[in-house]
């Protein structure tokens, strides 16, 4: 029995708290004429020991339910798929369909970034290299959603300085580790802001997080309109080797979901990344990439996997970073940067790909 790379499935799990530091992966793989769920777990940097919640291969069905039983049972202990251990603030409704989308971003490239540095009608903030998070607030209640719209845990720091907050909320912005940077505010006290224009709404952002004690756990991103600042800005986030930045209308609205092309809010990375989806595991802890065309499912070259990070299995999202992609598609020195949760197989697609221009543009 071939399995798809769609129905291969693992998670790496961690737990971090005064002298404990453990591991726990989770793997659904195909074996013989059906499925079976294998672990790993045990202190983190030893030998692990290993295990299988099924005895004997099963149907997918029945080995997706224990794959997924086991993840949660094991995050309802304080496991967390973060690697550092950071605790994290569980929901009952982890995984639910929250209700809400996040507004997704175009691609554009530098000619189009020379444009809008110089327009005054478009904002520019920081691109953070993190996970996109919104955080929503509702009493007591905090939870956080991520770039599919699905309800995710957030780190119990996050959570705490949410509460201290006054009010409900829901903040749009990237979170990174235990901090979140939040670069909107998509309703307020029961208000919905995504009408308003992103000026207001960066605002009502500024408000809420400077209108009491400075928040510890929840930064606000800058924002400037300024042409000179934002050539400046430009400037000095590439000396720093910041992942990107992101163009705003001042006075568009916030829409969900990502525009066929173009858009008002429009991102540009200073480094190239992608998502693919894991091929094929090789020896010596690398893994074969692929990403979707009209055509299927192409090779792009191999990644090799760092000792502090677990090996991905088939069927896997992984982001890459990469220094340009050659002629046949294949990355040139692509790094590996962790398993991504929150982005579908379909969403590994060859458009991508950026390549090589000039040898300057490398230097």
């Amino acid at each position: 029995m071939t399995a798809t790379m769609e129905e291969c499935k693992s998670t790496s799990l961690y737990y971090r708290e005064g002298s404990s530091d453990k591991e726990y992966h989770v793997r659904l793989e195909a074996r013989d004429n059906g499925f079976v769920v294998n672990i790993a777990f045990g202190r983190r940097g030893s030998t692990l020991s290993t295990g299988t919640k099924t005895s004997a291969p099963v149907y997918y069905d029945a080995a997706l339910m224990i794959f997924e039983k086991t993840v949660k049972e094991k995050k309802a202990k304080g496991y967390t798929e973060g690697p550092d251990g950071t605790p994290y603030q569980h929901t009952e409704n982890q995984s639910q369909v929250s209700g809400l989308m996040p507004q997704l971003l175009n691609s554009i490239d530098e000619a189009e970034v020379a444009r809008l540095t110089s327009n005054p009608s478009w904002a520019m903030q920081e691109k953070k290299d993190g996970r996109r998070l919104m955080l929503r607030k509702s009493g007591d209640v905090v939870e956080g959603i991520n770039k599919l719209g699905l309800v995710v845990s957030v780190a119990e720091p996050i959570v705490q300085t949410a509460r201290e907050l006054k009010g409900d909320f829901v903040i749009d912005g990237e979170a990174i580790g235990d901090r979140l940077h939040a670069f909107d505010l998509l309703s307020r006290n029961g208000n919905d802001l995504r009408g308003h224009s992103c000026r207001n709404r960066y605002g009502a952002l500024l408000t809420l997080l400077f209108g009491s004690l400075q928040p510890r756990n929840i930064s606000v991103v800058s924002c400037w309109t300024d042409s000179l600042d934002k050539a400046s800005w430009l400037h000095t986030l590439k000396q720093q080797k910041a992942e990107g930045v992101v163009f705003k209308l001042w006075n568009a609205p916030y829409t969900p979901g990502r525009p066929n092309s173009g858009g008002s809010q429009l991102k540009y990375k200073f480094v190239a990344t992608l998502s693919a989806l894991v091929a094929k595991v090789n020896r010596q802890r690398s893994v074969g990439l692929s990403l979707l065309d009209q055509e299927g499912w192409q090779p792009v070259g191999n990644v090799t996997i760092p000792p502090n990070h677990p090996v991905p299995s088939v069927g896997a999202v992984v982001e890459i970073r990469y220094l340009y992609a050659v002629p046949d598609g294949s990355l040139y020195q692509p790094v590996y940067l962790g398993v991504r949760s929150d982005v579908e197989p379909h969403e590994c697609v060859v458009s991508q790909l950026k390549f090589k221009r000039d040898e300057e543009d490398y230097q």
